[in-house]
């Protein structure tokens, strides 16, 4: 609801001031929308080279949000977390930087093996674990695809710290707020609310019971449905994806001994960082009274993530999506 969101608003007024009325207009979920480009590539910032990121894309079988190619959203999350990172991905001493934003012990990074071997580098987008640890799909042999029904984290970075392998999982925020739905209640004649429950909290038919009640790093809060709001949802599911990964990581290409999760949210994004009603809290400390160690969970704005980066690579971030 967008006449709710100022900080949504605001920026629609940035990328209007970007674009040119031409290049905006296209139409979007069945109406012409002023804030989406006619064409999606020129949704990249100058930094990101277009036929990397769509082979990137197409070479390791990810998905882009809402079809098979980019999205002219000027607003999309998922536009915005690549034109933060991916031009960097190769950098190490880049995406050391960053890493160092979020935690100034880590003292290395190193090359993920998640990708396709000519793709890797130092951040890794669209990331799903090597088997379905969540219960998301039915069957533990069915393979997960990158970036569709299933948690797939926006970017991660394998970090190292004092000898061991921290992985930093990172959702990336933009314009993005939550009304209160229960997603543990089933809509009308569904039964999704009582699937999700039981995919992360059930024993029914599943490979991996009881995963929020198994969880080191969830509180057991009864009862569970602040997990089931979101976007705690997420963040839930994001912490499990985590944990299960560090459990199976004998088996897992990706191999952490622990991981730090990091929330990206534009400081100015007052609707997705204030109170929510199922709480009566703000996202940050909603999110930490739910954790045994709320120091693994950080938020962080795009532009101190990125405050170590020379300044002619984030200019150009800056006047996109800094204002």
């Amino acid at each position: 609801d967008m006449a709710k969101n100022s900080y949504q608003k605001k920026q629609v007024g940035v990328q209007k001031e970007i674009f040119t009325p031409s290049q905006l207009g296209a139409v979007f979920m069945g109406s012409p929308r002023d804030f989406v480009l006619r064409k999606y590539q020129d949704n990249f910032v100058s930094n990101v080279n277009l036929n990397d990121v769509l082979a990137y894309f197409n070479d390791n079988d990810i998905n882009w949000w809402k079809g098979n190619m980019p999205t002219g959203h000027t607003l999309s999350s998922q536009i915005a977390c690549i034109n933060h990172l991916f031009p960097i991905r190769k950098n190490k001493d880049a995406v050391l930087a960053i890493a160092q934003k979020i935690d100034v012990e880590i003292d290395g990074v190193l090359l993920l093996e998640n990708d396709k071997k000519h793709q890797r580098g130092f951040i890794s987008f669209e990331v799903v674990t090597d088997k379905d640890h969540l219960n998301e799909k039915k069957g533990k042999n069915k393979a997960l695809t990158r970036g569709s029904q299933c948690t797939s984290i926006d970017a991660v970075i394998l970090a190292r710290k004092k000898g061991k392998n921290v992985i930093l999982v990172i959702e990336w925020k933009y314009v993005e707020h939550y009304g209160n739905t229960d997603k543990s209640k089933n809509p009308k004649g569904k039964k999704s609310g009582d699937t999700r429950v039981n995919n992360y909290a059930g024993d029914k038919d599943v490979s991996n019971p009881n995963l929020i009640q198994n969880s080191h790093q969830l509180k057991m809060i009864e009862p569970f449905n602040i997990y089931f709001h979101e976007p705690f949802y997420q963040l839930m599911r994001q912490t499990l994806w985590a944990e299960q990964l560090i459990k199976f990581k004998e088996s897992e290409t990706i191999k952490a001994d622990d991981f730090i999760h990091v929330h990206v949210i534009p400081n100015q994004n007052a609707e997705l960082k204030g109170t929510y009603k199922c709480s009566g809290r703000d996202l940050e400390s909603t999110w930490k009274s739910c954790l045994n160690n709320p120091e693994k969970y950080i938020v962080i704005s795009p532009d101190e993530l990125l405050s170590n980066l020379p300044k002619e690579y984030t200019d150009k971030l800056a006047i996109r999506y800094w204002r």
